[in-house]
């Protein structure tokens, strides 16, 4: 993959990255809006419930009792921790029924999900002519958690209201020794109300549900459409490559006999050529020999360049040992010019069913592969083995061997390992192509085991019946 597409690879992502980024942003903010609409039409959806009739003998009850226990803490009869215990026992026993109208409340009006609310008490001061006591601040660590309504952290709840009563009370009452007495309290009480929804996410995210799968979906289909333009953009790389390599490859193969014949021919123009009736004769059986040779050529790229699909078997049932010893037998006899080492294990008494031209053909290419591809002198191993439903032709050679990179691309048209070592093995790219395609045509397939270096096992498995 050369510099350009990395880069432009990597600006794909930082652009994909970067449109991430900004759909979670607007995404976001669209959630914070919709929650702060959220609220704010559930804070109009309540507002002034609590103003309802029948809240007054509640909100009744607790500012008697108040006042009462206020009373109580000025004449020194309690403590401001006895205030705050008594009075929290006493908001206790009537919180139940206190929960019960203002959820019936809310029924009415028809909020249409769950809703908790409280009332916080902030504060509460009595104002004194010289100082003001503070009896009560919600920072204090007092076991006060709210005034009345349902228990929930504030923190999750929303503000609705915010009160602060003052009261001027005056009452009489009997001292010690029998006196009347006029008792003054100037006090004011500060209080919070709060909501909160159960499950509010869920709510805001199902209000958003159009928009996030509609995102989702535009998200995917960004990523599909830069995965498919990545991978064809490679893809052409890749059939351009092969291409370039393909003309040079077949350029190269044509040039020494296409030379040869240009030069027997101006050999055969010479005039003391011509006198020599031997020198003709060689000369004519060496345009004989190149002239094959072109036509072997084109042959190789017309027929190996065949698919599966296109190839039309004419399949006979022999026995696979002595099918294979005779491949094996004509192999040795055309490399009467190579050093080859061939040893064979083919105890195996099977009857196959194959097409003999092509799947010879198949056989050949591989053994010619190791020839080709040998580093020393050539040792080729073949095996002959049977399952119940296949048998399998395994030959092993001695070359150098095949990368796991490589593995994925050797059987594709066209692909030749670009080392040092091979520069100069000849070939187009197609043997191993058209293998494949003839075993596929027999409906087996094509395994390889390979090391660099250490050689390479190509097996060969064929269906018994097909």
């Amino acid at each position: 993959m050369n510099t350009k597409i990395k880069a432009l690879i990597t600006l794909s992502i930082l652009g994909l990255v970067a449109l991430s980024y900004i759909q979670g942003y607007l995404i976001n903010n669209t959630y914070k809006l919709k929650k702060d609409t959220f609220i704010e039409n559930t804070k109009r959806s309540i507002s002034g419930f609590n103003e309802d009739d029948v809240f007054d003998p509640f909100n009744d009850l607790l500012f008697e009792h108040l006042i009462k226990k206020i009373s109580d803490y000025k004449l020194n009869n309690i403590s401001k921790s006895d205030l705050f215990n008594d009075y929290q026992n006493f908001k206790d026993s009537i919180n139940s029924n206190y929960i019960s109208a203002y959820k019936a409340v809310f029924r009415d009006r028809n909020i249409g999900y769950d809703l908790k609310f409280h009332r916080r008490l902030k504060s509460i001061v009595i104002f004194n002519d010289n100082s003001n006591d503070t009896i009560y601040s919600e920072s204090e660590p007092l076991n006060m958690i709210h005034i009345i309504g349902e228990d929930f952290n504030p923190k999750k709840g929303y503000v609705t209201n915010r009160s602060k009563t003052q009261t001027d009370y005056n009452s009489d009452y009997i001292d010690t020794n029998g006196v009347w007495q006029s008792l003054n309290i100037n006090f004011e009480v500060a209080r919070e109300d709060y909501i909160v929804a159960n499950d509010w996410n869920s709510i805001v995210l199902s209000q958003m549900t159009g928009l996030l799968v509609l995102s989702i979906l535009i998200f995917i289909l960004v990523i599909s459409l830069l995965y498919y333009s990545i991978k064809n953009l490679i893809t052409q790389k890749k059939i351009a490559d092969i291409k370039t390599d393909f003309v040079n490859n077949i350029t190269h193969e044509f040039k020494t006999p296409l030379a040869t014949l240009t030069l027997a021919t101006k050999m055969l123009e010479k005039d003391q050529v011509k006198a020599k009736p031997d020198v003709i004769d060689t000369t004519i059986k060496t345009i004989n020999r190149q002239s094959s040779r072109l036509q072997k050529l084109l042959d190789q790229v017309l027929d190996n360049s065949l698919g599966a699909e296109q190839l039309i078997l004419n399949k006979t049932s022999l026995n696979a040992n002595a099918y294979v010893t005779n491949v094996l037998n004509d192999f040795m006899l055309s490399t009467k010019d190579h050093t080859v080492e061939l040893t064979k294990d083919l105890d195996t008494n099977i009857t196959i069913s194959v097409d003999t031209f092509y799947f010879t053909t198949a056989l050949i290419n591989i053994l010619e592969n190791a020839i080709k591809y040998a580093t020393d002198t050539p040792k080729i191993h073949c095996n002959l083995s049977a399952s119940a439903t296949h048998f399998t032709v395994a030959i092993t050679d001695n070359g150098i061997g095949i990368s796991e990179h490589h593995k994925k691309q050797i059987l594709d048209k066209f692909f030749r390992i670009d080392q040092t070592q091979i520069h100069n093995v000849k070939g187009l790219g197609l043997g191993l192509y058209y293998t494949n395609e003839i075993v596929k045509a027999h409906d087996g397939n094509i395994s390889i085991q390979s090391q660099l270096g250490k050689g390479s096992t190509f097996n060969i498995s064929i269906p018994l019946k097909s």
